[in-house]
């Protein structure tokens, strides 16, 4: 009877997690810049969205009533990534430089705080544009991807570069950390992923199967699935216990720019393409349970927040879309 008991509840896990999937509804769109808009992401106490655009400017919103609350004016050239600090809207202070990373084709990651829109602190070293940037789970280190090859690791109380990595023989491009912070996995245009061992800086596994670039990469909260988003219009599902490919998705009818998985649970993973759709998929089946249309372009980057409740899509239409769990 357990075994009976146990499947009951799982259907009933599932069905809750499709009805909440396909409860997402449109909640709002705003026009974001005069630009594209390139990266989007929310803050750690999902009050905040922050979006940056090719103009190389970046703003940060209320994710409530989507007012506009600051503009971070900075960078020279289109910013390609943002990222907020983990403890953002939660243990950090307002005040701290570190509230905020942003990344640009001007080959600077600029840091700020949420009082003031004047930059607070510049990490300069990548000699080339800098395509993502992503704070490690402690909140005390940023990596970042370059076409300069390398991807560098930072730390963010000194200022100081750590670590500088090559390894991919093209522009490694997305990259994700583990989330108990010990790994860290980057791909890029060389369709190659890899999975580095923070603590001795070596590459433990090569993720190979893609047949173009990838773009997208997440590390489930389960530490040990990853997520890889391409060109070729597939997401891959890798395990790292058993050093393969696990899922071969046919996601998508154009590039994937994003892979996302839900938060803290990693129940549903959410996937973005040029194809402007964002899609929903349940991770216990790999199906797509929904489909996010609305943007009349591409859609360049995606988010969902930590409470699970809203995601965020930015498209090259220059419209950034708030979508709302029911």
């Amino acid at each position: 009877n357990n075994n009976n008991n146990n499947n009951n509840n799982n259907n009933n896990n599932n069905l809750n997690l499709k009805e909440k999937i396909q409860n997402f509804v449109s909640e709002s769109s705003q026009i974001g810049d005069e630009r594209p808009l390139s990266a989007c992401a929310f803050s750690a106490d999902s009050n905040l969205l922050a979006t940056g655009s090719w103009s190389g400017i970046c703003c940060i919103w209320d994710a409530h009533d989507c007012k506009q609350i600051q503009t971070l004016r900075g960078h020279k050239e289109r910013v390609h990534g943002i990222a907020f600090h983990p403890q953002s809207g939660l243990e950090l202070s307002k005040n701290s430089n570190a509230n905020i990373a942003t990344c640009s084709a001007d080959s600077n990651i600029l840091l700020w705080s949420l009082e003031n829109s004047t930059i607070g602190a510049t990490l300069s070293g990548h000699q080339d544009r800098v395509n993502r940037v992503a704070f490690h789970p402690s909140g005390r280190y940023l990596a970042s991807t370059s076409n300069d090859l390398t991807w560098r690791l930072w730390d963010i109380e000194t200022m100081s570069e750590l670590l500088q990595q090559e390894g991919h023989s093209r522009a490694p491009y997305a990259l994700a950390f583990q989330s108990d912070g010990s790994l860290i996995v980057t791909a890029g245009l060389d369709a190659i992923g890899r999975v580095w061992d923070l603590r001795s800086g070596k590459t433990i596994y090569v993720m190979k199967g893609h047949v173009k670039q990838i773009l997208a990469l997440d590390f489930s909260p389960n530490g040990y699935h990853i997520a890889s988003g391409s060109e070729d219009h597939t997401i891959r599902i890798w395990d790292l216990r058993r050093r393969k490919a696990i899922h071969i998705l046919p996601a998508h009818s154009h590039l994937i720019s994003t892979v996302r998985y839900q938060p803290y649970y990693g129940e549903f993973l959410l996937s973005a393409s040029y194809d402007n759709t964002c899609k929903l998929w349940t991770c216990s089946d790999w199906v797509a349970q929904r489909s996010l249309g609305g943007h009349e372009g591409k859609i360049m980057s995606a988010d969902i927040s930590n409470d699970s409740k809203r995601i965020i899509t930015a498209g090259y239409d220059r419209t950034w879309k708030l979508w709302k769990s029911k």
